[in-house]
């Protein structure tokens, strides 16, 4: 069985694929599965964005896809930058240029007023029309350098520290980001509905 991740993103696909071993689908990417054109994400909330990906691609593909939105919630910038996490620093700005934008829309804010929430949508959809959401949230805050290694596409990940841990998500191997994080929760969501619905 062939599941569909509609995402261009590396760090996700292994991310996702790490999270769904050991199920018997063979997960591809958008790219790997002949879809090579871009949703554009302009719904107001993940949900919306990720149903969007997700229906596409189940669509083109006529196989069961999957997609999230994921983000950033700093409640010092209220809720900002949200659903515009991958782009409010500008398009080509990149992961460094994201980072850098982010600390100094942070940079007069107190150490104990710097709280945020990472969230991640996942929406499942079938070729005949079938859609189940997911969600996963996790608390940190944002802090004023970067710490750890960057991951590909994943610019937060060094400088959002999380609340129970008091370590990065740069500074966790793979496995223990999974583990904890918010599209680890939303996709062990995921995992255990395909389970039962394996069984």
């Amino acid at each position: 069985m062939k599941l569909i991740f509609a995402t261009h993103n590396p760090g996700k696909l292994v991310e996702m694929k790490n999270i769904l071993s050991g199920l018997p689908f063979d997960v591809l990417s958008a790219d790997e599965a002949g879809v090579f054109e871009d949703v554009e994400e302009d719904g107001k909330t993940f949900v919306d964005n990720a149903f969007k990906k997700a229906r596409f691609v189940a669509d083109k593909t006529g196989e069961w896809a999957i997609a999230d939105d994921s983000g950033i919630m700093i409640d010092a910038l209220s809720g900002r930058p949200g659903v515009f996490s991958a782009r409010w620093a500008g398009e080509n700005a990149g992961d460094d240029g994201i980072v850098a934008y982010t600390l100094e829309q942070m940079k007069d804010v107190p150490s104990d007023k710097r709280t945020a929430y990472f969230v991640s949508a996942a929406v499942l959809c079938g070729p005949k029309g079938e859609r189940f959401d997911f969600e996963g949230k996790i608390k940190g805050k944002v802090l004023r350098e970067p710490r750890g290694k960057m991951r590909p596409k994943l610019p937060y990940d060094v400088i959002f520290e999380i609340e129970s841990l008091g370590k990065t998500f740069a500074e966790l191997t793979d496995a223990e980001k999974n583990a904890i994080s918010h599209r680890g929760k939303a996709f062990k969501r995921v995992r255990e509905f395909l389970e039962r619905r394996l069984t």
